[in-house]
């Protein structure tokens, strides 16, 4: 998971922030997509890797005010010397600041959070609960059914449109970025 000693500190980052394994999953299974939407658009993966590891870096001491998510974690970036598009996503990528989605990286997290959920709940769901079993049509077909994962904003997952790729390129690519990732994942 870690090659390098970029990816090693945003880890010690976020586990001095986030306890709940629960959300450091979730934070794993975003850098995987953003790893894997990098490595689709020819962009820096390490980079896209610890924007989505950081993200929701500030959720646990925020999670009850959420009009300051993601801006903290954003700052605590900042402080800790992170490059401005990575501190930008970060702050951005929280909804309910109501800032644009500007560069590729920002779309990017904005939708890799969403469909982590997706893709997640569709393993588990499956008798063996592995990502190795789930497939694009699998995703394609919950993220259909309205009733399954409610929680999950489809309308979030179609602006993958707006990094130009279709539903099924994008569950494909989470997918498969997931799947890499499904020993961290517990999955």
């Amino acid at each position: 998971m870690f090659n390098g000693e970029d990816r090693k500190k945003a880890w010690e980052l976020l586990i001095g922030h986030l306890r709940a394994e629960n959300l450091r999953k979730h934070c794993i299974a975003v850098a995987a997509i953003m790893e894997g939407l990098a490595e689709h658009f020819g962009e820096d993966t390490d980079k896209w890797w610890i924007a989505g590891l950081l993200h929701d870096v500030d959720y646990e001491e925020m999670k009850d005010d959420i009009t300051k998510h993601s801006l903290v974690g954003a700052q605590w970036l900042e402080a800790a010397g992170y490059p401005d598009d990575i501190v930008k996503a970060v702050r951005v990528h929280n909804e309910a600041h109501g800032f644009p989605l500007e560069t590729l990286m920002e779309k990017a997290l904005f939708v890799a959070d969403t469909i982590s959920g997706l893709i997640i709940a569709a393993a588990l769901i499956l008798p063996d609960k592995k990502l190795a079993s789930v497939t694009p049509q699998t995703v394609l077909n919950r993220f259909k059914e309205k009733s399954f994962a409610r929680g999950i904003k489809r309308e979030d997952i179609v602006k993958c449109a707006d990094i130009n790729l279709s539903l099924e390129q994008f569950f494909d690519i989470s997918l498969r970025a997931l799947q890499k990732y499904a020993g961290e994942l517990g999955l």
